[in-house]
């Protein structure tokens, strides 16, 4: 496979993966806005933006926290070059360019999906509107991930992929995690009130996390179990090492198909080590904003490194 081809295809998933996870974030944002007060709102979609790094771009073009505002600018704002609709361009145009690597089935739901997106979005979106488009967004990832599983074959275009997808996902995890932990909380003295519990819970909600986690933990909402669950829980397919173990079975693939190993596999066994080798109370000794932008650099290192072996350049 040309290197080219391979960087379509990582990245055609990584933007699919991101603008799915963008969507579910501003769900759960506006989800937990509709039974709040008008301050308690503001600082809501506040951590969203946060979350998704966008605080500052936001703020030098609006002066309120308005929903249909921040909707509006992360969804399909020409003010904001990583609005979603521009990722699902994105990735479109990286599936086009891989167009012989994928199946018809593969295009047709990324194409048909892309040009229905752009006809809701062709309007500002409105909270009146806003589930419409946000179920959009998260149908078209779903139905070109399904469409992928059905019809491709499991060779190193289905590895790409699933690396992409996953290595996209646990960072998305790592930084919601972060963001939450180290940047929203105000004070150590909210700790255990009503909005560090509603914070936790626009973290499970954004990471599709709440029912399963709720499941498994009668309920229980706190900052430990949180941890452990969305990190070390293998049966969540949200958790870091449930991405890590995905990432490192195609990979292993990979060097199957190319007939050797490389410096991504040394760097993944590595970051397998250090997530296999710790539990949560390791975590929190260490800290967990250091645990995670250790991890977010370490998965930035594997996605650099994939480029650089598999020849992303060429």
């Amino acid at each position: 496979m040309l290197g080219r081809t391979a960087s379509g295809i990582f990245w055609m998933y990584r933007y699919l993966e991101r603008a799915e996870n963008t969507a579910r974030l501003l769900e759960a944002g506006h989800r937990m806005t509709m039974t709040r007060s008008e301050d308690m709102a503001v600082q809501e979609w506040r951590s969203v933006l946060t979350t998704l790094g966008l605080r500052s771009a936001y703020e030098t073009h609006y002066d309120d926290y308005a929903g249909a505002h921040v909707c509006d600018f992360v969804l399909r704002s020409k003010d904001n070059p990583e609005n979603v609709l521009s990722m699902l361009e994105r990735a479109r145009t990286n599936a086009r360019v891989s167009r012989t690597s994928i199946t018809a089935e593969v295009w047709e739901a990324i194409n048909e999906g892309w040009m229905a997106l752009r006809d809701l979005l062709a309007k500002p979106v409105r909270e009146s509107n806003l589930n419409l488009a946000l179920g959009a967004v998260r149908r078209e990832s779903t139905l070109t991930r399904g469409a992928t599983h059905g019809s491709m074959l499991r060779n190193e275009t289905y590895s790409f992929a699933r690396l992409g997808t996953f290595l996209e996902r646990a960072d998305n995890t790592a930084r919601i995690l972060d963001v939450k932990y180290y940047l929203l909380l105000p004070s150590l003295s909210y700790v255990g009130t009503p909005l560090d519990t509603g914070q936790w819970d626009t973290v499970l909600r954004s990471l599709s996390a709440e029912r399963a986690y709720r499941w498994l933990n009668s309920g229980r909402m706190d900052a430990r179990s949180i941890a452990d669950f969305l990190i070390f829980d293998d049966r969540f397919p949200r958790s870091l090492l449930f991405s890590y173990s995905v990432m490192r079975e195609n990979l292993a693939e990979l060097a199957q198909l190319h007939g050797g190993e490389a410096e991504v596999h040394e760097l993944m066994r590595a970051a397998d080590m250090r997530l296999n080798d710790k539990s949560v109370e390791d975590v929190f000794d260490q800290g967990l904003h250091e645990f995670l932008i250790e991890f977010i650099a370490g998965n930035q290192s594997i996605a650099n490194a994939i480029a650089s072996d598999y020849r992303f350049n060429s």
